[in-house]
């Protein structure tokens, strides 16, 4: 099976990043879409689920112009642990996560989607890292 995988910068969807300087598009393809996991060739820890959730969900707070008490509000969640949410320090139930996606008019599995995607940039990322750092 052969995939292809983009992977772009978007400070305007992830502020909080600390960016590299002019990140290029990354371009990867590959027989085996395992090649290179992250985690498995330099020892690089993979994210946790909870934090890409939290990002996700920030994410889609952010495009909806939502603030955190405006979704917390509709979701029928305290804006702190919502926050707490956010930055990827509290797991988050299937039945809370419903609500929230609910409150933002996206579905679950597209926050699923959208977690996988980060996940796929920041492996991406990684082994970009590590290809330049072997050249030099």
């Amino acid at each position: 099976m052969r995939t292809q995988t983009t992977v772009l910068d978007n400070p305007a969807l992830f502020p909080h990043r600390q960016s590299q300087g002019n990140s290029p598009v990354v371009r990867h393809d590959s027989e085996n879409p395992l090649d290179g996991a992250i985690g498995s060739s330099a020892g690089t820890p993979e994210p946790l689920l909870r934090e890409t959730l939290g990002e996700a969900l920030r994410a889609f707070r952010v495009r909806s112009s939502m603030t955190l008490r405006e979704l917390s509000d509709v979701a029928s969640v305290s804006p702190g642990y919502l926050s707490e949410i956010e930055r990827g320090r509290k797991e988050v139930s299937s039945e809370l996560l419903a609500s929230v996606c609910h409150a933002l008019g996206v579905r679950v599995s597209d926050v699923l989607l959208e977690c996988i995607s980060i996940m796929a940039l920041e492996a991406e990322a990684v082994d970009f890292r590590h290809e330049l750092d072997a050249t030099v």
